[in-house]
């Protein structure tokens, strides 16, 4: 097998339209160990983005040592990307990893036991019920926990606190792609399917960098555009990335419109399908309502027009538009480039409108694929942990909450329905002003990954609020807190969880955790049964004790429901694939792609949502959505574009958006912790094009000062390939480093400069429109530690910067002009697993600065 680090999407298998992907298994292990070494291989699915791809854990001597990629798995055909390969398992056997629970004390953490720190939680949290009621509990959690838990976690918050403060990261990821779909087609759950990919004839992504986000995706996507029959590609994105790259080679387009006007672009194509005669007029008809109004709001977005708004040329829209218009078969494919940016649930709307405009959808090759950001963002939604009902049930609906009742045994009024679930920016609210006073967070880290982050340390770091954290390691979170648990993590426990295209997968339990670390189930029905929670009868509300039992309450909640699981069992999932939901007795072998027939979950007694204005997020009451009688047909919305929040001016002239690397997932609580996978992004940058570099004297690798209104990062610059007037940088990078080297540790958090705004209707933040200045702060030694296999590659003709740093190239991968940076094969570490040797190598950094993080006194 190649090195995945330099060839990052693996050799390719190309194959024509409607054949089946071909399958190729790749294996990474540890310490030279062979396949025959391996005591046993353990059923799992990849937790490292929300691609979802089958796997084996390899273990040896009770460790787990490696994985392997399931070529009988649907999702992934036996692929695994670089951070799937490399970041799976190195973390597990870190030597940081927490093994006994903290409590604070004289303003430090010091290590206790179990009882104390429960303790310590319980006697708190019944204090607050006594004293002030649920509204006093928040819980955040993530988009990487099991079924079982996320479960679990929704009946202690809804039926035993009675708290509508729930929520999760996922709001910072996928909260949009669920709105979307809610607006749309009344439920959330993902239309469309992988094997559209094989049946599809042109592919569009819309803000969605497929290449890096989902790696093994993005293969599948390079074995069709390079087979008989290829599809074109069309991609839009501020960045000149390999999408953008791939777009051109087949004839597509690259969009690369101004941040923050997704929507005018938007409405500009969706205008050119009416404009031409590209509407399935009958099919409309039959099967949706408001194309009039959508007809009339996109009517003044003519491709000048949204030339002029976006920066893109005239030209450009109109092939864009006829590719969509003229194709038998799109598929489209949306992530964080519109739900983190302006209007972003009207934009992620207007996806839809495109393929319902043509009866695209349902049917194989034309459908819709919103993206999730994490690997079990999907479960999160499905179980209400992120305040969302469990079952797509709608808050709003009395009949729905009468349901969740009768099975928890509950009295209705227990659980919150009497207002909108609270938000995860309302939540923090809440905490920062004391209204909440005991904040959970588990498996996430918001002091990096929250919007304008210094404000989260306050947060976190006050008096006013009591904070537990349940984690792996001592995240930048977790050293705020009062409670620490240590948590078990991936293959130390036993749990289900579903990816981006509705697939569930079983994960068995592959080894023991470490210490007295236990599983997030565990630490959850250890509080519940110290808190005593009960049912109206007087018996225990939790009932169950081990994940297979969770899973079978699960299945039961969603009967009837869009997320039907009523026909998986573990013994089902025991077998050769994961298994797309529904899955019950009309569909027992599951459902590839939903709406086929045209008819959709709108039916208001049925229906997750009633519905939201998309340009100010008020709400359509019950009244008014049954009123439009919409029986099964999807809704056609639109809303006409206005400028983002926060416009460049003379002090911020330049727009700062955020994103992701092929080599991070999140906050690098994993992925750090992998050698290959730090080398090959071992530290934050910033890119800027090449234009805007000249205009401020920058050259490659010069350290810079980027400023927002909110705060400031100090970091290395790459010339790269982003728009003239945008400024890029990964979100990843906090003050922890697993080298103790990096010299801007403690000034490198993208989110110092991101604004606590947020969509309308989805809530989630705006990560991708702030204004910033960037102003050249002292020569570099050397080219910044940006990767060259990716988006984040240097600008054409700036290359030569590089020689610096030494080696040859080998990226076969890598951007067009652009060679890759070396990537040294004398530092392989073990079989299959060369280390990259980067530009800003150790031996050139100085020691960090000294941990400045405030924490409490």
């Amino acid at each position: 097998m190649s090195d995945r680090i330099s060839d990052i999407h693996g050799e390719r298998t190309p194959h024509a339209r409607g054949t089946t992907w071909p399958a190729r298994v790749d294996l990474h292990l540890e310490g030279g160990l062979e396949e025959s070494d391996v005591d046993s291989w353990v059923q799992s699915a990849c937790l490292l983005c929300s691609n979802g791809c089958g796997c084996d854990i390899a273990v040896k001597d009770g460790r787990m040592v490696g994985i392997r990629g399931r070529a009988t798995d649907v999702v992934n055909h036996g692929r695994l990307g670089p951070k799937g390969l490399y970041g799976s398992t190195a973390w597990a056997n870190s030597p940081d990893r927490l093994t006994r629970p903290l409590v604070r004390e004289d303003g430090g953490l010091v290590e206790t036991d179990w009882e104390t720190a429960m303790g310590r939680i319980v006697e708190r949290s019944k204090d607050l019920l006594h004293r002030k009621g649920p509204l006093s509990h928040g819980f955040y959690t993530s988009g990487q926990l099991f079924i079982e838990e996320y479960y679990t976690l929704a009946v202690i918050g809804k039926a035993g606190i009675g708290t509508p403060h729930m929520d999760g990261n996922t709001r910072l990821c996928t909260a949009t792609a669920a709105a979307a779909f809610k607006e749309s087609f009344g439920a959330d759950g993902q239309p469309g399917s992988y094997t559209d990919i094989e049946h599809c004839d042109a592919i569009f992504l819309f803000g969605h960098n497929m290449a890096e986000t989902q790696t093994v995706l993005w293969a599948r996507i390079l074995d069709r555009t390079r087979g008989e029959d290829p599809p074109t590609v069309v991609c839009v994105d501020p960045r000149r990335t390999l999408v953008a790259q791939e777009a051109q080679r087949t004839g597509g387009v690259h969009l690369a419109p101004r941040v923050g006007t997704n929507l005018a672009l938007m409405n500009g194509l969706t205008r050119e399908l009416f404009a031409n005669g590209w509407v399935d007029e009958d099919w409309v008809a039959a099967h949706t309502i408001g194309v009039d109004d959508l007809r009339s709001t996109v009517e003044p977005y003519t491709p000048e027009h949204v030339a002029d708004i976006c920066g893109v040329d005239a030209e450009d829209v109109r092939r864009a538009a006829r590719i969509f218009g003229e194709s038998g078969a799109v598929l489209s494919t949306v992530l964080q480039g519109f739900y983190q940016s302006h209007q972003a649930t009207a934009a992620a709307v207007a996806v839809h409108n495109l393929h319902l405009l043509r009866g695209m959808i349902g049917r194989p090759g034309a459908g819709v694929l919103q993206m999730n950001g994490q690997p079990t963002a999907q479960n999160n939604r499905e179980c209400g942990a992120d305040g969302d009902f469990p079952g797509f049930r709608n808050w709003d609906n009395v009949e729905h909450v009468d349901q969740l009742a009768d099975v928890w045994n509950v009295d209705p009024m227990t659980i919150p329905h009497w207002a909108p679930p609270t938000h995860a920016m309302q939540i923090f609210r809440y905490a920062e002003t004391g209204s909440i006073e005991l904040l959970w967070i588990s498996a996430t880290n918001p002091a990096v990954s929250m919007p304008e982050s210094a404000r989260i340390r306050r947060i976190l770091s006050g008096d006013q609020c009591f904070v537990v954290v349940q984690d792996l390691f001592l995240t930048e979170t977790a050293e705020l807190a009062d409670v620490v648990l240590p948590a078990a993590g991936w293959g130390e426990k036993t749990g289900t969880f579903t990816n981006v295209n509705r697939t569930v997968h079983l994960s068995d339990k592959a080894v023991e955790p470490p210490g007295e670390a236990r599983s997030d189930l565990d630490i959850l029905l250890m509080y519940a049964d110290r808190m005593g929670f009960t049912d109206k009868d007087g018996d225990p509300l939790i009932t169950w004790r081990t994940p297979e039992e969770v899973f079978d309450a699960w299945r039961a909640v969603t009967a009837g429901r869009p997320v039907d699981y009523t026909g998986l069992s573990y013994g089902k999932l025991r077998g050769p694939t994961g298994i797309p939901w529904p899955v019950n007795e009309e569909h027992p072998d599951g459902t590839d792609r939903l709406y086929g027939d045209g008819v959709f979950p709108t039916d208001t007694d049925y229906c997750e949502t009633y519905g939201h204005d998309l340009v100010t997020g008020g709400t359509v009451t019950e009244l008014e959505h049954r009123a439009q009688a919409p029986g099964g047909r999807a809704f056609l919305k639109g809303a006409p574009y206005s400028p983002a929040h926060e416009l460049p001016s003379d002090d911020y002239p330049l727009l700062y958006t955020t994103g992701r690397t092929a080599y991070h997932f999140h906050t690098r609580t994993k992925t750090g912790r992998a050698r290959s996978l730090h080398d090959a992004a071992p530290d934050a940058w910033v890119e800027l094009s090449a234009p805007d570099a000249d205009r401020l004297g920058i050259a490659e690798g010069d350290w810079v000062c980027v400023e927002s209104p909110r705060g400031a990062i100090e970091v290395r610059a790459r010339v790269g390939r982003v728009m003239e007037g945008a400024v890029f940088a990964p979100f990843h990078y906090g003050h922890w480093d697993p080298t103790g080297l990096a010299p801007d540790a403690e000034h490198r958090l993208a989110n110092e400069l991101t604004m606590t705004v947020w969509d309308p209707v989805s809530k989630q933040p705006y990560f991708k429109t702030a204004a910033c200045r960037v102003t050249k702060v002292r020569d570099g030694d050397g080219p910044s530690p940006a990767p060259t296999t990716t988006a984040s590659a240097p600008a054409p003709g700036r290359h030569h910067v590089l020689a610096t740093g030494g080696g040859e190239p080998t990226s076969s991968h890598v951007l067009e002009e652009t060679p890759a940076y070396s990537l040294d094969p004398s530092q392989s570490g073990t079989a299959g697993h060369h280390q990259s040797r980067v530009a800003s190598a150790v031996d050139t950094v100085k020691e960090a600065a000294a941990d400045t993080v405030h924490r409490r006194s």
